[in-house]
């Protein structure tokens, strides 16, 4: 498989499974509706087991351009391939939160809060302080591409080999880690701790003709695109100056 295709594959993956945990949590009517945080936590470490196991033996499953710029600031990955990876990750995002919008369609047009209708797609604080709100997604963004940098097994160049390791089993250790990244760290902004997972469906929700929706408060938006850029540069500048 195209390693571009790979990942726009995975990553429409873990939005697909990942938006559609959102929805079926918060919208009503649903079969899941009324659920927490540690049901969308969990579904959330799923979603990413999954993308990393359908992309991870052909692209090494970054599915985060924060992880594709953390690897490639360490010499991990090569830097002209980053924006074909960054763009095939934002496509992925998109298609992927479409699937899972239509699947709840009828559920988004039984809802009447704006806020419920835009959780499935983009990241939001619970207390709008956008300082903090930066802070939490760079210190989530940080600890994510810290550990994935520091797993051993990583070829440099190679983009055979997944951050992670290779195969279904491999795929486990990053699932635990976004697991608890969300259960520790996820109560404040939703953690998005990856740029494509929130940029693109934030410009999905805007385009979609979702009934009574809202804004899709494009004034936040940047926080979790910028903040998981700066976190993952500040794990990649640590683990160089440990010498690692």
């Amino acid at each position: 498989m195209n390693v571009f295709l790979a990942e726009l594959i995975g990553t429409g993956l873990l939005m697909l499974l990942g938006s559609g945990v959102v929805a079926n949590m918060l919208l009503p009517k649903t079969k899941g509706h009324g659920g927490g945080i540690m049901e969308i936590s969990t579904a959330w470490a799923l979603a990413v087991y999954v993308g990393v196991v359908v992309a991870g033996p052909y692209s090494g499953a970054h599915l985060n351009p924060a992880v594709t710029l953390g690897l490639a600031l360490t010499g991990q990955f090569e830097w002209a391939m980053a924006p074909g990876y960054i763009i095939a990750q934002v496509l992925g995002a998109m298609i992927g939160v479409g699937i899972a919008w239509l699947i709840y369609k009828d559920h988004y047009d039984a809802s009447e809060d704006a806020g419920i209708k835009a959780a499935p797609f983009a990241t939001s604080p619970a207390i709008r302080n956008l300082p903090l709100n930066f802070f939490s997604e760079v210190v989530g963004t940080f600890v994510l591409i810290l550990v994935i940098l520091y797993n051993e097994g990583v070829e440099i160049g190679d983009v055979n080999e997944t951050p992670i390791g290779m195969g279904s089993l491999g795929a486990i250790p990053v699932a635990f880690l976004v697991w608890v990244i969300g259960l520790s760290l996820g109560g404040t902004t939703g953690y998005a701790i990856n740029p494509a997972r929130d940029f693109g469906p934030r410009i999905m929700h805007t385009i979609l003709p979702i009934k009574g929706k809202a804004s899709s408060d494009w004034s936040y938006g940047w926080v979790p695109i910028i903040g998981p850029f700066v976190g993952a540069a500040l794990a990649a500048g640590l683990y160089m100056m440990a010498g690692a």
